[in-house]
């Protein structure tokens, strides 16, 4: 009998073990494909976009951010940009049209870009959120950090705090 109740202990354990290793897996980032792949071409062009403040100076990260990384910088195309004050800040009132595609470069300690936090305004979109933002949080490779199909769900909360602007809180952090 103890010879039985040791084996049932030990198969326990073991499957205990295996549940926990597999809970505990980290998920690996897959490649972007649908709405994701279309966010992250986009986010690829550089061409025609505008720098917050006119500058493509890396800027260090806010002690209000919740991305981490050490650096960034925020670039708009020319729809959003035409939210922009002549000093490249974001108009206090400003709400922006469809067509508008925010994209901020987070960047590593090394200068290069370790992930794209996306905002693409686009409110016939059945990706987009109350707001009609579409939002995407790719790395540069182009595997998936967080999906646009989750419509922003970790990403609102922060954007909605006091002082945004449709979303955005660079005038807030960056004045």
């Amino acid at each position: 009998m103890k010879h039985i109740t040791t084996i049932i202990w030990a198969t326990f354990s073991l499957i205990t073990l295996a549940i926990t290793i597999q809970s505990c897996k980290k998920e690996e980032p897959e490649p972007a494909k649908g709405i994701d792949l279309q966010l992250y071409e986009m986010a690829q062009e550089t061409t025609g976009f505008v720098w917050y403040k006119n500058s493509d100076a890396q800027l260090d990260k806010s002690s209000g951010s919740g991305h981490n990384f050490p650096f960034l910088r925020t670039r708009y195309n020319a729809t959003a940009a035409t939210q922009l004050a002549s000093d490249g800040k974001v108009n206090q009132n400003a709400s922006f049209a469809d067509g508008s595609f925010v994209v901020k470069e987070l960047i590593n300690g090394d200068g290069s870009i370790g992930l794209y936090a996306i905002l693409y305004k686009m409110s016939t979109s059945e990706y987009a959120d109350g707001r009609g933002w579409v939002w995407g949080y790719i790395y540069p490779n182009g595997d998936v950090a967080t999906t646009a199909r989750d419509k922003g769900a970790i990403c609102t909360s922060c954007h909605l705090q006091s002082e945004n602007i449709d979303y955005m809180l660079m005038n807030k952090f960056f004045p």
